[in-house]
Formats: structure tokens, sequence, C-alpha cells
């Protein structure tokens, strides 16, 4: 080849390079926890996938503990509502505050088991609420899972409602809020980030978060003595997209971000309750003290939430709570 023409090639090479460099799509993903957490291997899976799919013509960049929202959990949904952020995975209880009806997953005491909870996001239910979340502005790719919410405290085991009297209790959201005053504690709304330090201190004196998806990995074990699982509300993520940003694809890349985000939910939840089943052996042999209620101490729970569980189906709509319960009825 003659210098002229290998300047040539190389020069169309380049041009090359650069046109497609000017086509890829760098996109941002946020969510609430660390990067030792199912959310985020879940959200590198997703990512890793659609880079793969698209052959690199997109790139999701994930960014953990809520950094694109200055570390406020519950607003990450609302700037991928009005376009300001690509994609989110968050649970349901972080976007009540803009979406009430999402309380409905985390009623008190409504699931018994995985199956009526995968009855509900993968039957009508879960297409309801996904209704529900594009009137504001937010695609729900897929669900995922945070998981059963489980109490811990440093003070004593919890085997009652009488023991969570006056006991300050980190909580995530305002339905969490009435049913730990209903319980007689003395609950703190308080983002994530700020979580381990407030236990640390000694400014809360518990929690109540899922075992695998969150407790295990951020260990919490590491500043919290007692754990009872009491699976008293249940808690879905899942993976979500602006709509601008989703409306401006073609078909066929939309059906490539469906694809990746369906297969990276599906896996998240799968190492989420892989992690939940070996969770409370882990937690013994990190020192903490496991109370497991009986089914009579836990319909004692259940009594005493009746009143938070009333106070929220009103709130999310009768008809909605209709749809969950016979759904999980017909599970059964």
């Amino acid at each position: 080849m003659s210098k002229m023409n290998f300047v040539f090639a190389a020069a169309l090479s380049a041009a090359a390079a650069l046109s497609g460099a000017a086509q890829a799509e760098t996109l941002r993903l946020s969510h609430n926890t660390g990067d030792t957490t199912s959310w985020h291997l879940g959200s590198e899976k997703f990512s890793q996938l659609l880079d793969a799919a698209t052959e690199g013509d997109m790139s999701v960049r994930v960014f953990a503990n809520a950094q694109l929202s200055g570390g406020d959990q519950m607003k990450q949904a609302e700037m991928v509502g009005r376009g300001a952020l690509d994609f989110v995975v968050t649970s349901a209880i972080n976007v009540t505050p803009m979406v009430p009806e999402m309380a409905v997953f985390s009623l008190p005491y409504l699931y018994s088991d995985y199956d009526a909870v995968d009855a509900t996001t993968s039957g009508t239910p879960g297409e309801r609420m996904t209704e529900i979340m594009a009137e504001h502005g937010i695609i729900v790719l897929a669900w995922g899972e945070n998981g059963f919410r489980e109490v811990t405290n440093n003070v004593h085991p919890i085997k009652s409602p009488d023991d969570l009297k006056g006991l300050k209790m980190r909580v995530a959201g305002p339905m969490y809020i009435d049913v730990m005053t209903a319980l007689g504690a003395n609950p703190q709304q308080m983002q994530w980030t700020e979580t381990f330090s407030a236990l640390q201190q000694g400014v809360v004196d518990g929690q109540e978060n899922p075992i695998g998806a969150v407790i295990v990995p951020q260990r919490v074990y590491e500043v919290q003595k007692y754990i009872t699982p009491w699976h008293y509300s249940y808690d879905p993520i899942f993976l979500g997209v602006s709509q601008k940003k989703w409306d401006s694809w073609d078909a066929d890349t939309q059906a490539k971000v469906q694809a990746a985000a369906t297969e990276a939910m599906a896996y998240q939840k799968t190492i989420t309750r892989e992690g939940t089943a070996a969770g409370l052996d882990k937690l013994r042999a990190e020192g903490m003290e496991v109370y497991e209620p009986t089914a009579e101490e836990l319909q004692a729970f259940r009594d005493a939430t009746k009143e938070p569980f009333d106070k929220w189906a009103a709130k999310v709509g009768p008809e909605l709570v209709e749809l969950f319960q016979s759904t999980i009825d017909a599970s059964n």
C-alpha cells in the first residue's frame, strides 16, 4: 500500500471510530444502597447486558447510595419522572411520597410467602402498578426484590408488640411511621446512607430491612445485636426508565433495553433469595441473636398493625387492595 493510500485508509478508520463514538449513548442509573448489595449487582448486570446487546452503543453508569440525588433515596424516582435521570432501581416504599398506591405491596402482613409475592408482581397487580407508575413519567421495565423486612435492634429480643414500646426505630417511609407508631415504637424516618452511623452512635435503637438485600451485604450485624424475622412487610424493587428517554428510542432499542432489564432483575431476585436463605446462619455466625416468633406471636403483631393496614388500604384504594388480595388468595 502506498503511503498516500495508507494515510487515506487511516483517516477513514478514524472517521468511522469517531462516528461510532458520536452515536454511543451514556446513560445514568441511580439506586439506594451500597455497592455490595444485590441492588448494585442487578444494576451492574443490566449495564453489562445492555452494552453487549447494543455492541457498546449504549453504556449505563451505575451510581450507588443515591449519589445523583444528594443521598435522597426518595428523590430519585421524581428525577427519573421528569427526565433528569435515565434509570432508577428503587423500592416500592421509596416512591410512596410521589405515588401513594405503591404502598400496597408493603401493607403489613399482606403476604405470607414468595408464591404470593410472585403472583402479584408477575400478574395483573404488577401490570396495574406499571400503569400507575407510567402516569408519573416512569416506565417500570422489570420487578426485582428487596424482600421481607425483618426487625433488628440493640436493646433486647423482640418477641411481642410490647418489646417495641419506646424503641427509636429507623424507618424508610411514611407507612412504616404509622406501623411503628401502632406498635408503640418511636419511628425516625432517615435516609439509608445515614442509618449505619445512626445505629453505631445510638441515635436510633434499631431498624427494619430485608436480610439478603440489605442486612447481610450492608453489614448491619456490626451495629445490631438482635434480629426477629417477623416477615411483617414485603418490599419489591423495580428497574424504571424515564418515559422521556424511553420515547426517544426506536422499537428495536426499546426491545433491547427491555430484554436486558428483564434478565437483570431476574438475576437480582435470584441472588437476593439465595442470600436471604443463607442469611440467618450468617447473622448467627456474626454474633447476632435470632428470635424466630411462633405463629401465635406473629398473630399478635398482625393484630397490632391492623389499624395502619386499614388506613393505608384506604389511601391506596380499596379496589387496588382487593386486586392484590384476590390474586394472593388464588395463588394459595
